[in-house]
């Protein structure tokens, strides 16, 4: 099934805060700019500290620069017993040590789906601009903290990409696209799958920094195929930002409801009990299997949701206290 026939949003906001006003179908560039200034009180470092997960959904901020490995020399008095290279030495019958460099820059990528399925919602605003708040939020404060920022939005039949950039040229591009500015530079060519958005990606030469992949993951259950996570994580360190609706997870009240199944119009019955757990059941399935993925590809796992404040949510995911988000 895929989402609800949907008229704009009515539902007040749960919590107030930074959530959208209610009713927000469509996003302002304007709008996402002015993220920036949340961004700074956010404290969403993405440098600096190591990635964490409890109990397979949160975040600690971020990973920073450390070393990495560059080449094995002679050991010579004075050198760190613990940088021994035992398998050289073993081979070479003579003492070797590692040396290491400092770790290069670490860029943030930002891979924003906007497809059909994200453009739905109940509560306060559809998923595609909660992702679009987040992915800005998320962009402006890697800004703020002096890294380059990239990435891809997309949807089924454009995309806009970006490849990692000083300063905040590269997010304005970005954001251009999730307000579908005139001044954006969509591309012909989008993507269905989420896997195929992960290819192009890739392709952008997505070595080293963290990727934020903001979606519904509506793919989850209906694709086999997940091994797009297993080579995403090879390549970055990996972060799924997951948004959904709460009619998604709590079944309508007992009615026919209209639907969009297969490109045709069709109704939910929810007259029954068992109908409305059945229901229920399938996105437990569907959220369950996201999670089960992230601890099998070594990913982390945030939830947002259309009627949530979208900066404080972030903050909690990332193991910052709510009351210092926006």
């Amino acid at each position: 099934m895929s989402a609800f026939q949907h008229s704009p949003p009515r539902q007040p906001a749960a919590g107030g805060g930074d959530a959208p006003a209610d009713g927000v179908v469509d996003i302002s560039l304007k709008r996402l700019i002015a993220c920036r200034a949340q961004a700074r009180r956010l404290g969403l470092a993405t440098r600096g500290r190591v990635l964490a997960t409890r109990a397979g959904s949160h975040l600690s901020p971020f990973r920073g620069p450390g070393m990495d490995y560059d080449e094995s020399r002679v050991y010579v008095p004075g050198d760190d017993p613990r940088a021994m290279d035992w398998r050289l030495t073993a081979r070479a019958a003579r003492a070797h040590v590692k040396v290491f460099r400092e770790e290069r820059e670490r860029p943030v990528w930002l891979l924003v789906d906007q497809r059909s399925s994200m453009r739905f919602a109940t509560r306060v605003a559809f998923k595609s601009v909660i992702a679009a708040r987040a992915a800005a939020l998320l962009g402006w404060a890697a800004v703020e903290r002096g890294e380059r920022v990239g990435g891809l939005v997309f949807d089924e039949t454009t995309h806009a990409e970006q490849r990692p950039r000083p300063r905040q040229h590269a997010l304005l591009g970005l954001l251009g696209a999730l307000a579908a500015s005139p001044q954006s530079s969509s591309r012909s060519g989008g993507y269905a799958r989420l896997a195929g958005a992960v290819d192009r990606l890739l392709r952008l030469r997505a070595d080293g920094g963290t990727v934020f992949v903001i979606s519904d993951f509506a793919d989850i259950g209906t694709d086999a195929n997940d091994d797009w996570l297993r080579r995403l994580g090879q390549r970055c360190e990996v972060a799924l930002v997951a948004v959904h609706d709460p009619i998604e997870e709590t079944a309508p009240p007992a009615g026919y409801w209209p639907v969009l199944l297969g490109g045709g119009r069709r109704l939910l019955d929810t007259t029954s009990a068992g109908r409305r757990a059945w229901y229920e059941r399938g996105f437990r399935r569907r959220r369950e299997a996201l999670a089960d993925l992230a601890r099998r590809r070594g990913a982390h796992l945030l939830t947002l949701r259309t009627d949530w404040p979208v900066g404080a949510s972030l903050a909690r995911g990332l193991g910052q206290p709510a009351a210092d988000a926006p």
